[in-house]
């Protein structure tokens, strides 16, 4: 298996003014301000918040797109098990809407399906628009008898494999099996000091 580098992407003078790399705490205000933009207020009751809440995401796999030194995109992936195959959930993927024309949702996509792979996981699930998804490979050809915890549309349910069968059989529900998060102690900024508990 190929080591992940650890490094910023550095883009060619010709490509868009941004690049990839793995997020950091003082990205938090920022993802939460574009997550609110994009998702509205409510994006706390949606089903698949409900496989994130008091989660960390997969260890590497939380990324961010910076453009003139500030978060400009965000993309995170989550450690879940579909009907008991091991998987991660990918979401949600938000673009700041200035940024949208330059490519940086592909970018991130991209960058963020490359690093799963070279961690060694094999599948990656999300529920979005299978049109936009399916440039990166996303069906619902294997995700047809899995459920979500809540209110879904069954056609957005979309899988894409990053070894051959491993979404073979795969049925019931998707649960999160992410290593949770410590409560924050009193006092302190409630989302930025929120860290993964050590087993």
């Amino acid at each position: 298996m190929t080591a992940l580098r650890k490094t910023t992407i550095a883009l060619k003078s010709d490509a868009a003014p941004f690049a990839i790399r793995a997020e950091r705490a003082s990205d938090v205000a920022a993802r939460e301000a574009l997550l609110d933009a994009c998702f509205g207020d409510d994006r706390h009751m949606r089903t698949c918040q409900r496989l994130r809440d008091g989660r960390a995401p997969a260890e590497g796999l939380a990324l961010s797109a910076v453009r003139q030194g500030r978060p400009v995109g965000s993309v995170r992936l989550w450690h879940v098990s579909a009907g008991g195959i091991p998987a991660l959930m990918l979401g949600p993927l938000a673009v700041e809407a200035s940024s949208r024309r330059l490519g940086v949702g592909a970018a991130l996509m991209d960058h963020a399906l490359a690093a799963a792979k070279a961690r060694g996981h094999r599948a990656v699930i999300l529920l979005g628009d299978a049109p936009y998804y399916a440039r990166f490979g996303f069906s619902a050809a294997k995700t047809g008898e899995l459920t979500l915890p809540g209110a879904f549309e069954r056609e957005r349910l979309l899988g894409l494999e990053l070894r051959e069968g491993a979404l073979d059989g795969a049925w019931g529900m998707i649960a999160a099996t992410g290593a949770p998060l410590l409560k924050p102690k009193a006092g302190r900024a409630r989302k930025a000091l929120l860290v993964p508990r050590v087993a």
